[in-house]
């Protein structure tokens, strides 16, 4: 087909899905604004500045369109996908489309609760396209790493099996609830983000209201997710990821989430806000003064692991952006990907 015609079909169908989701949105909008009425958030003193307001990114977007069967043979109609790869020349486009594929086939082999074999994953490519490969699973956990909070990790060397491991020790590998489905990580990484951006609560009408713009809404079921409001008042507060408390003196009763103990025993300010901004796009400079406070969260730590003799006098070194960058290198291809997993 011509490439003018083809690109032709292409902005038909975005024209098209833009219509059935401008639809969609309308209904969508008066199932929540109806949950919303008998909601325990509906207390309207939010503090949360509107500078804050950067996790805009569509989950959509996020979830490679999981549900649809054919979505990895139509990687054309996911253009806003390869936003990290810009399409400048044939090989930065062909990376692209393979780190999709490649991002598509593990996420589905999690799913079903599936391991991925080396075998498998060279089929993402042809045999003339071997020397890329490296490059394209670097890639690929990279971008399973930044948006799911999932390692890609070697389980079985001696058949080189794959799998996608949780970054933090939520139930059934990150997925939470019992039975198959796709990781939680990530969003549990996010809610955490707003947390902390927020000086360390969050009022859950500000919760929902960054939900939203994410296309999570409360009392809709998530293609991922599954019912929101459950996941995170409930099931993520019963594991003590999240706390979920009345505000004090709020009346009516409003809301608010807080680290859980699980939270701060597993991770730690410094890599929340290197996800947000990550996920994100945006660099420390948008949070300063939430990155200081995480470095200097680190250096407390890093000091109370060494004991120091009395006679020891040690000059403190002033706080600075290089102690621990936002945006540090990947380790080595062969470093991240083919390492054994210690028994």
């Amino acid at each position: 087909m011509p490439r003018g015609q083809k690109s032709k079909l292409h902005s038909r169908g975005r024209r098209r899905r833009a219509q059935n989701g401008a639809q969609a949105s309308e209904g969508t909008q008066e199932t929540v604004e109806a949950a919303e009425q008998s909601s325990p958030e509906s207390c309207r003193a939010s503090k949360m500045p509107e500078k804050e307001s950067i996790f805009s990114i569509p989950m959509d977007v996020l979830s490679f369109n999981i549900s649809d069967e054919s979505s990895i043979g139509n990687v054309d109609d996911d253009e806003n996908l390869f936003g990290d790869y810009p399409s400048t020349n044939r090989q930065q486009d062909f990376l692209a489309r393979k780190v999709f594929a490649l991002c598509q086939l593990l996420l589905d082999n999690y799913k079903i609760k599936q391991l991925t074999t080396m075998e498998d994953m060279m089929k993402v490519i042809d045999k003339k396209e071997i020397n890329d490969f490296p490059e394209i699973l670097r890639k690929t956990a990279e971008r399973l790493a930044d948006i799911y909070a999932v390692e890609l990790r070697e389980v079985e060397s001696s058949r080189q099996v794959y799998d996608l491991i949780s970054k933090l020790k939520l139930p059934n590998n990150g997925r939470v609830r019992a039975g198959k489905g796709l990781p939680k990580t990530g969003f549990l990484m996010t809610i955490l983000g707003m947390i902390l951006m927020n000086d360390n609560s969050v009022r859950e009408e500000d919760i929902w209201r960054m939900l939203r713009s994410m296309g999570v809404y409360p009392g809709k079921k998530h293609q991922i997710y599954g019912e929101p409001r459950k996941l995170i008042t409930q099931d993520l507060v019963k594991l003590k990821y999240l706390e979920y408390q009345q505000v004090a003196n709020s009346d009516p009763p409003c809301y608010e989430f807080l680290w859980g103990p699980k939270a701060h025993a597993e991770t730690s300010e410094m890599t929340v806000l290197m996800f947000v901004a990550k996920l994100n796009k945006i660099s420390y400079s948008y949070f300063k003064d939430h990155y200081e406070e995480a470095l200097r969260e680190e250096q407390r730590k890093n000091q109370s692991s060494y004991v120091v003799s009395p006679n020891t006098h040690a000059k403190a070194s002033p706080l600075s952006m290089e102690l621990c960058p936002l945006f540090t290198p990947l380790p080595k291809f062969g470093d991240i990907l083919f390492h054994r997993k210690k028994i």
